[in-house]
This record gives structure tokens, sequence and C-alpha cells, in this order.
């Protein structure tokens, strides 16, 4: 039997690098961890084989990686935009920035070109979904409360909105209310997003958070993601309820989720 390639696992910020290690242990696959300093939380990375770096070192990146034997990577956890001042860009950083143009390019057009930069110096990326299949959210209800026919005009209504500022590559979410957009995600992410849309919630049937993938989305390059912190901003903020796109989010801790929200009274549904 052919051995599996050997995995680089670049890693920002959240628990999803610690479930990308623990998956390639669970299958016995060779793997390496880049870790961003400042992103990536020493306590998720643990005793994995690892090297750290500053995101602004690429050139120093790509060599530790080329000298574990890496093959394949994945890019998995959410990562700050810094600044060119926060960077301190290394040479290699600094002539992929003048070539790409930084302010010209929002978070997809960002993350296309540093793919293709990745795939320049003879590396694979791989999805997230391809190394954590099992946390790509399902069709339908993830607890026992289901939305009523108000919420379900309302995520329509969402989905319409989210996927149209997900072409123009502006966000990836938006929260309704009675037919109302109270607000849609920019840089701020998701949870900031929501404590914002707390501040404009009308009378009445709260509000729906409706959460998406870009249309023409790269699926190796940031997947929609929610878990506790996405369902315990929302019951905070007063929401009824969540929707994702089942098949293109990512969902951390789903049966703790499901039983999470039945406990604070929300809907999670998952929807082709």
């Amino acid at each position: 039997m052919r051995m599996a390639s050997k995995l680089g696992i670049i890693a920002g910020g959240g628990a999803f690098p610690g479930l990308a290690i623990a998956a390639c242990r669970s299958q016995g696959r060779p793997f390496h961890v880049l870790a961003l300093s400042g992103h990536a939380d020493p306590a998720v990375i643990g005793d994995a084989p690892t090297d750290w770096i500053r995101l602004g070192e690429a050139g120093s990146g790509f060599k530790k990686l080329h000298e574990a034997g890496v093959t394949e990577l994945v890019m998995i956890g959410p990562v700050r935009r810094p600044t060119i001042k926060e960077l301190a860009p290394d040479w290699r950083t600094t002539k992929f920035f003048a070539k790409v143009g930084l302010k010209a390019l929002g978070d997809d057009g960002l993350l296309r070109a540093v793919t293709r930069e990745i795939e320049d110096e003879g590396f694979r990326v791989v999805g997230i979904d391809d190394v954590l299949a099992d946390c790509l959210a399902p069709d339908g209800l993830f607890g026992s409360l289901a939305p009523d026919d108000q919420a379900l005009a309302d995520i329509d209504r969402g989905w319409e909105v989210a996927k149209g500022i997900g072409a123009l590559d502006v966000g990836q979410a938006v929260i309704v209310q009675q037919g109302i957009i109270l607000a849609v995600e920019a840089i701020e992410g998701t949870d900031r997003l929501i404590r914002r849309s707390a501040e404009l919630r009308r009378d009445g049937p709260g509000a729906v958070l409706v959460k998406v993938r870009k249309p023409g989305q790269d699926r190796r390059l940031d997947l929609p993601t929610i878990g506790l912190g996405t369902l315990r901003a929302a019951a905070a903020a007063g929401l009824r309820g969540i929707c994702v796109e089942a098949g293109g989010t990512l969902v951390l801790d789903r049966a703790e989720l499901g039983a999470e929200a039945d406990r604070a009274g929300l809907f999670i549904l998952g929807r082709l």
C-alpha cells in the first residue's frame, strides 16, 4: 500500500489545527506543522512536530517545509490580516506583495494569490475538508428546534444577500430580522457582526444569522466556520437561529452545538 504523502499544516488560530493534527495521528499520516506566531495557540499545537514563524517569513517557512519533507499543504485556522508594519516581511514576502498588490486584494483574492505562490514552490494545496471531512455541516437540523415560517423567509432573504456580498468578496454572513437586513459581515468577522447586530434589533421575532460559502470560492480556502462561540454570541445578541450552507461550512463540536442550541432556545439549520 502506498504511504500517504507528508502533510504540512499551516496553522492559524482556533481549534481546527488541533483537529487536523489529531486526524493525521489517527490515520498514521506523517505531518509537520508550520505555526503562525501570534495566531496559532501553543496549547492547541501541543507536542506536534512544529516550526514557528511570523506571518511575514514566507521564505523561512518554505525552507522549513521543504526540509521537513512536506509535499502537501493545508491552511487551517483564522488569521487576522496584519498591516505591512506588523508583517515585517522578509525578502520573499516583500516580493510577493510587490507582485500581487496587497491593498487591491480582498480575502479570496489574497488567498488565491498565496495558494499560487505555494504551488509555485512545488507543494500541492489540499482543502480543510479533505483532512476533516466529518466536520462539514450536514443538511438538516442540528438540534430539536426548527425555524418557523418567518424565520424561513428571513433565511431565504439572508441567503440571497449573503451570496451577493460573497460574490463581491466582502463577507460570508448576514443577519436578517423580519425581512430587514440588520448587518452584513465585512472584515470584523462573524462574532463581531453578531454583537453589532444586537444594537439594531427590532421588537418581535428575533433575527437569524445566515452564513454561506462565497460563490466560486475555492473549497481549499477559508470555508465558513461556526462553533460554540458563534452560538453563544448569537444567544447573547437575542438571535433566534443560525442557518449555514450544508457541505460548505465547517462545524466545530457538532453534537455539543446541537445540544447547547436546544438549551439556549435557538435553531441551527444546515441547508443545501
